[in-house]
């Protein structure tokens, strides 16, 4: 049976990619602060509970990420600019992807194809940025694509039928958007978590290091 590795198996989108993800048919294992006691910006958590994980698995899901830290909302302009908050953002939402891909090579099988996605956010685009705003959220999910493209091409001299991708699951009706979208206009868990399993499984080696939204449409870095 395939196996399935989800990281953040207890936030909205997370929680419903692990369900999608077994009524896929894989066996699927979950890993979350609030269920198993991950703290992915502690690299001490990290390697105990992944380094705990037996065998490879065939598809990986990097489900974490805050889009607002200490209860502040994401800066409007330069004025709100602090240190503190950027920290955190990066700690959540870069350094935490990073220090779990760091056990991609061991979790993914060499010889057989595999997917691993880290969700990224639209937001993280520098060529897609026509807005402005968000300085920490974003400079944080644009670190976090090029840590995702740089393990590809790792990735891809040991793992040559892996897939490493960042993507995009778009505005989904979960905690972490209620507060800048009413749910009604937001995508259902479910629905979000089976597009983006549509996107990776579909996904090919040769377009490993990629950034992808929820319909498999490239998302410009």
């Amino acid at each position: 049976m395939a196996r399935a590795l989800v990281i953040g198996s207890s936030g909205g989108i997370g929680g419903a990619l692990l369900s999608g993800a077994e009524a896929r048919g894989f066996e699927v294992t979950g890993l979350s602060r609030s269920g198993d006691g991950l703290d992915i910006t502690d690299p001490g958590s990290v390697d105990r509970h992944l380094g705990a994980l037996e065998g490879t698995f065939d598809l990986i899901v990097v489900a974490t990420g805050a889009l607002q830290s200490g209860g502040r909302a994401p800066e409007k302009a330069l004025k709100q600019i602090d240190a503190a908050y950027l920290a955190a953002q990066f700690a959540v939402n870069a350094l935490g992807p990073a220090l779990i891909l760091k056990h991609a090579p061991r979790l993914l099988p060499k010889e057989t194809p595999a997917a691993l996605g880290v969700l990224s956010a639209r937001v993280g685009s520098i060529g897609d940025n026509g807005l402005g705003g968000w300085y920490g959220y974003r400079a944080a999910k644009a670190a976090a694509n090029q840590i995702v493209h740089t393990a590809a091409i790792e990735l891809a001299r040991t793992h040559k039928q892996a897939v490493c991708v960042a993507l995009h699951p778009g505005t989904v009706a979960t905690p972490f958007t209620a507060d800048f979208v009413s749910p009604e206009k937001a995508t259902p868990p479910a629905e979000a978590a089976g597009n983006l399993l549509d996107v990776l499984t579909g996904l090919s080696p040769s377009q490993t290091g990629g950034f992808y939204d929820y319909a498999g449409k490239e998302i410009p870095w």
